[in-house]
């Protein structure tokens, strides 16, 4: 047991200290790690959306923890797809028309768990995420990559 500088005995179980987090979620600082991704996510995507706000209205983003397919190691893949070798980080789906004959609008799609895994720091997080995003984009827009960030680098990947 040890007393506290109130006089409050409170139980520090097997030398430990206190347990659970040091930041209550109420606080602003506090974040999980997917809320930190989709905010990183949104961060990366401002200055596309604010150069482009009007050709890009119609496109959505969104993520997903995984992505939901499977890709062979040399296996042709369409412009749609962004990948490090066989793991896809990011895709563009098309507008279209779903099961029920609803209207869909395009989609970018990043998958956080596989960009996660290749960078070690916020800054890395955030130029895969830039290049991701700019090249899904450029996809989107049918133009260059350069064209939508003059600062893109081809051979980041």
């Amino acid at each position: 047991m040890n007393v506290n500088h109130s006089g409050i005995r409170r139980s520090i179980r097997r030398g430990r200290g206190p347990r659970g987090p040091l930041l209550p979620p109420e606080v602003p600082r506090w974040k999980s790690r997917s809320e930190s991704f989709d905010q990183a996510v949104i961060d990366a995507y401002s200055p596309l959306d604010q150069r482009w706000s009007r050709e890009l209205s119609h496109l959505d983003i969104a993520i997903d923890t995984i992505p939901r397919m499977q890709l062979s190691p040399g296996m042709y893949l369409p412009e749609e797809i962004v990948a490090d070798g066989a793991v896809p980080l990011g895709r563009l789906i098309p507008a279209g028309i779903d099961r029920a004959g609803n209207p869909t609008r395009p989609c970018v799609v990043v998958f956080r768990r596989p960009i996660e895994r290749r960078v070690g720091d916020r800054r890395e997080l955030d130029l895969l995420l830039r290049h991701v995003l700019t090249l899904l984009v450029a996809v989107y827009l049918g133009i260059e990559p350069l064209d939508v960030d003059s600062d893109f680098d081809e051979d980041f990947l």
